[in-house]
């Protein structure tokens, strides 16, 4: 009796009870996702951001793990350092990744790659650089204040020793500068894994044990983190470049709406300023900001009581010297290759000159017209070509020494006769045929 009422139990599960459970295992099956962020320009504050909103969906949604693709030449120190500690107090496995193939993750990108749970890259992919320099007037130099070089390799060799690799070669990549391929990275034991793509990598991982879990990341759902519209916007305004040619834009705009009011662009300078300083996350040298303001007031005096083009021509100089001070190449603030910073600071200085030279253009031709005689008596007797019909009663056109004056006469003369000029009515002159004609002696021109 009782085997068969455990025969019917069982059944009872097999027909009953089990397609009942079957679509909740399959999508639990399902629900396996991986999140995907991509990082692939400088490190700035909004990268640091964007990071920690990626971590914290990732975390809100039950994600397997988190793979921060690299593609950087490097970025803010605080900034990395800041996103090293995200990753590290997470509870989601974060996969750093440098990716696609002919890329690479200098500097910043390096000492975040080294700081992940786990580390991969894709082939023909390059690590390293990650000496600190700075931009001087002759060149590049390397930074060997030994305090901020030994705090660093402190952080990269703590964190390479954490997750099992090579403590020498992450020193050796800011006291050498140290790169590395991707092959090289994997026999050296920087990385754990070479993939050529995000799928193939999560069948590599799938089964290693991080952070306490094992992943289950084969054939799980691949998801694209999608920035927020706000910090979408902030990424692009942070970028150094960006941010530093809204703050040249906001104060040419500025110069140019004192000079010229009324078509609003002492509203654009000021908004585009704004948010230049924004996007630098309001760290801007004071010494810089003094030097353009100086500079604008000088332009602004030089346009409003014109002399010599003294005043434009140390104003200019003023701006320019600010705009270098503004291009962010300072370290430890910024931790860039060499070759990046000087990309910034061209960006930066090279709009400022162009608009230098207009400006002493203009100056020079203000210049020259103050210094020429005036023509209006001049004009009187001269020889014009009429460029268009004159009719008696209405005005026509001629041309003289280059410019187009409008022009009335008594009598019909037609396109490309010379005609004289008798006199001259405001911006209108009086002329008659050059050409002696006897029924023009009783005419009183």
């Amino acid at each position: 009796m009782k085997s068969q009422q455990s025969l019917c139990i069982l059944l009872i599960l097999l027909f009953f009870v089990l397609p009942a459970l079957a679509p909740g295992i399959a999508s639990a099956q399902e629900e396996r996702r991986v999140l995907v962020l991509e990082i692939s320009d400088s490190i700035t504050p909004v990268t640091d951001d964007i990071v920690a909103d990626a971590i914290a969906f990732a975390e809100r949604e039950d994600y397997e793990a988190l793979v921060i693709t690299l593609n950087t030449p490097g970025g803010g120190l605080d900034e990395t350092l800041n996103i090293v500690e995200q990753i590290a107090v997470t509870d989601v496995p974060v996969i750093g990744y440098v990716y696609p193939e002919g890329t690479q993750a200098w500097s910043a990108g390096t000492l975040i790659l080294i700081s992940t749970d786990i580390a991969a890259m894709a082939p023909f992919t390059v690590i390293g650089s990650a000496q600190p320099v700075t931009v001087t007037p002759s060149g590049t130099e390397p930074v060997n204040d030994s305090k901020v070089v030994n705090a660093l390799v402190t952080r990269a060799t703590e964190n390479a020793e954490k997750h099992g690799r090579n403590q020498t070669a992450a020193a050796e990549f800011i006291t050498e500068n140290l790169n590395l391929d991707a092959d090289t990275a994997l026999e050296y034991g920087v990385i754990e894994y070479v993939s050529p793509s995000v799928e193939d990598l999560l069948v590599q991982v799938d089964g290693d044990e991080v952070k306490g879990r094992v992943l289950e990341t084969e054939g799980a759902t691949i998801v694209n983190y999608e920035t927020p519209l706000r910090l979408a916007f902030m990424n692009i305004i942070s970028n150094p470049i960006v941010s530093s040619l809204l703050l040249l834009l906001g104060i040419y705009a500025i110069i140019l709406g004192i000079s010229n009011p009324g078509f609003g662009a002492e509203l654009f300078g000021v908004v585009a300023i704004a948010l230049g300083l924004i996007g630098t996350g309001f760290d801007v040298s004071i010494g810089a900001v003094f030097l353009i303001l100086v500079g604008i007031g000088l332009l602004v005096l030089e346009f409003q009581a014109p002399g010599f083009g003294i005043f434009g021509i140390a104003g200019l100089v003023c701006i320019v010297a600010g705009s270098v001070l503004l291009a962010p190449t300072d370290f430890p603030r910024n931790y860039t290759p060499a070759d990046f910073q000087r990309t910034i600071l061209v960006s930066v200085v090279a709009p400022t000159i162009l608009i230098g030279v207009f400006l002493l253009f203009a100056l020079y031709k203000v210049v020259e017209v103050r210094k020429r005689k005036p023509q209006f008596g001049e004009l009187l007797g001269e020889t014009a070509i009429v460029i268009r019909p004159i009719e008696p009663g209405s005005e026509g056109y001629v041309l003289h020494r280059g410019e187009y004056w409008k022009a009335r006469s008594k009598v019909s003369i037609e396109k490309g006769e010379k005609v004289t000029i008798l006199k001259k009515d405001g911006v209108l002159v009086i002329v008659k045929p050059l050409k002696k004609k006897d029924d023009y002696d009783d005419i009183d021109w």
